[in-house]
């Protein structure tokens, strides 16, 4: 059908007009384009006056040339629209009351604590004075190492000879460095901080994942906590760095990411050997989810990068470095002792003693061995489903030649506890049985009691007495046999719990 011819009253033909610009010609007196359409067959027929057509229909031509109606569709927001939602939303009690109460709302909290953090941990640099207890003993070992001395039973320091694994030695030659000969402990700190606040990141992610915890207790057990802001910034103890490994490398299992995971577990072993307390669990992981193959590689990416580090005292004397560097007979200071105060001296060092810990310690860990089984096959199903769904929808993207498939995701968030009930289990296992706990080893855990107490058929009230009760006896100093004792009695009612929960949960679990 021809396109009307468009006319003005003298029978001009006229380009096409915007409806802008025909409004102007209407605003200026002049005549508006018209068309005629015949009534019965919507003929177009021109009309050159752009009077009254009697026999057809007469429609402006700007209406024609509009777009049609827009059906549910709303004007974009403007910029002072948003932010008006914006306050009114975070202005609402109900909104401030989910972020204190519900879990998927833990991001928000997480934010707030992490904006917190760095402001308090400036103020506890600059305000409270720092201890010395560790900081030049390590940069002794170091300085050592820097003299050219690398065998193990030669490096020593005033808190006596060096106990930790090689990265131990690499990571603390840099802050050597970084301090000025370790002279600087101002210095110091501000790194220990900036390494708090990867700390935390990275423990947030792992709650933010799980979405375990109500966001309010989240709160409490990083602000209230003082032994462990302590041990970051005013005593610079190695059990933080080795902590910053493990947590990265339970990210990367949470990811899939398994040899970047291996890689920042064997770093953080070779830190501190605290980090083996998850290795039980972690090796039904990669069985789990990797299978004998799978296994067999991860655990050789973990042996060569303990070797690759421990080359230079290897060489000097692999004897020492090994019995130095993983001795796992070391009998500790009774002075120190946090856990086993209300015991006799006599008791605490008897070798038989330590022999009853190692063996209730596998004890317990074959008690949990099939329910961790049965945890991580379901975390490996829903890992292989989330690959299978991926490659599904990348080949439906080849098939249409689309640029770049979108990774198709399975929800996670409620899986990834299936890995981190067995792994912080683990964990709780192996320091339960300790032979004695110092005051910095409360970072080995402390960061994981709100989901294992979450994990327990306990009220909220009785929830948080137990933390609050640990919290107590981490900072009572000296240690005293009371908190001794209660320590031991809640970690140990944390271990049964935690056994008779993981047994409920595993059966109601549909793998």
């Amino acid at each position: 059908m021809a396109r009307p011819r468009q006319c003005d009253r003298d029978g001009t033909e006229l380009a096409t007009r915007s409806p802008l610009l025909l409004a102007e010609d209407e605003a200026r007196g002049k005549a508006a384009t018209w068309t005629c359409y015949d009534s019965e067959q919507l003929v177009p027929v021109p009309n050159l006056t752009g009077r009254s057509c009697p026999a057809q229909l007469q429609i402006q031509d700007s209406v024609l040339r509009m777009p049609p109606p827009r059906r549910n569709q709303q004007a974009p927001a403007t910029p002072t629209v948003r932010l008006r939602t914006a306050l009114n939303m975070v202005t609402s009690p109900q909104f401030w009351k989910s972020v204190i109460l519900e879990p998927e709302r833990i991001s928000i909290m997480a934010c707030i604590l992490l904006i917190m953090e760095v402001v308090l941990n400036i103020f506890v640099i600059e305000r409270v004075r720092y201890t010395e207890i560790d900081w030049k003993a390590y940069m002794q070992e170091v300085e050592g190492v820097l003299n050219g001395t690398y065998d193990y039973s030669e490096l020593k320091g005033d808190t006596g000879p060096l106990v930790y694994p090689a990265g131990f030695v690499y990571i603390y030659m840099i802050l050597y460095y970084a301090t000025q000969q370790g002279r600087n402990i101002k210095i110091a700190q501000y790194v220990f901080y900036l390494l708090y606040i990867i700390f935390l990141l990275l423990v947030f992610r792992i709650y933010i994942k799980s979405k375990k915890i109500p966001p309010f207790v989240l709160f409490l057990s990083i602000i209230t906590s003082y032994r462990v802001h302590s041990i970051f910034v005013l005593r610079l103890f190695n059990d933080p760095i080795a902590m910053i490994f493990l947590y990265a490398a339970i990210n990367c299992f949470i990811d899939g990411r398994w040899t970047l995971g291996s890689i920042a577990y064997s770093l953080a072993v070779s830190v501190k050997m605290n980090i083996l307390l998850f290795a039980p669990a972690l090796l039904v992981v990669y069985l789990t989810s990797l299978g004998k193959k799978g296994t067999a590689i991860q655990l050789c990416i973990c042996a060569s990068l303990q070797f690759i580090l421990a080359l230079p005292f290897l060489v000097a004397n692999p004897v020492a470095y090994i019995l130095g560097a993983f001795n796992i007979g070391r009998v500790f200071m009774y002075k120190w002792t946090v856990n086993w105060r209300f015991l006799p001296e006599e008791i605490f060092v008897n070798r038989g003693f330590h022999l009853f810990l190692l063996a209730l310690h596998m004890f317990l860990l074959v008690l949990f061995l099939p329910e961790w089984i049965t945890y991580l096959k379901g975390f490996a199903r829903l890992r292989q489903v989330e690959e299978d769904l991926f490659s599904k929808q990348k080949e439906k993207s080849s098939k249409k030649k689309s640029i770049e498939p979108k990774k198709v995701k399975v929800n996670m968030d409620v899986t990834s506890r299936l890995l981190l009930l067995p792994l912080f289990t683990a964990n709780l296992i192996g320091i339960a049985c300790a032979r004695s706990l110092h005051y910095q080893f409360y970072v080995w855990y402390y960061h994981t009691l709100p989901y294992l107490v979450w994990s327990c058929p306990f009220t909220i009230p009785m929830r948080l007495s137990l933390l609050g009760v640990l919290e107590l006896c981490w900072n009572t100093y000296p240690s005293t046999d009371m908190s001794s004792l209660f320590c031991n009695r809640f970690q140990s009612r944390q271990t049964e719990a935690d056994a008779g929960q993981a047994s409920i949960s595993a059966s109601q679990t549909y793998l």
